[in-house]
């Protein structure tokens, strides 16, 4: 055989008819792939996003820890002077009545004190 010239013999139309499903197939394939592709974007996307909404979070979170920290030692103060009023005996009632009686005495000092200079006159 001296020519490539297909003979009729040689064709097939089963293999006309193989090679279109395998080239609908790869179609399908490269369909499917593309689709997968968008689908794994918009998750990467979302993925990002979330991430970016917890990184927000996260910088709130230490933010308000930090705050806390700085009234850490203020509140120690005020415990450790309350723990003392407690161990000499003074209770919350106590020390209002200690300021209550601080201020009434200074009231009705300066009430004498007024009484007094009206009736000097």
């Amino acid at each position: 055989m001296m020519g490539d010239a297909v003979t009729p013999v040689e064709f097939d139309p089963r293999t006309h008819q193989q090679l279109g499903e395998l080239l609908a197939e790869v179609r399908n394939l490269r369909d499917a792939f593309r689709a997968s592709e968008i689908k794994s974007d918009n998750s990467r996307a979302t993925m990002h996003q979330r991430m970016d909404q917890l990184v927000e979070r996260v910088g709130k979170v230490e933010g308000n820890i930090a705050a806390v920290q700085e009234d850490i030692p203020e509140m120690r103060r005020i415990t450790d002077e309350v723990q003392r009023w407690k161990l000499m005996g003074i209770g919350g009632l106590g020390v209002i009545g200690i300021g209550g009686v601080a201020l009434g005495v200074t009231f009705s000092d300066v009430i004498r004190r007024i009484v007094l200079a009206v009736v000097t006159r």
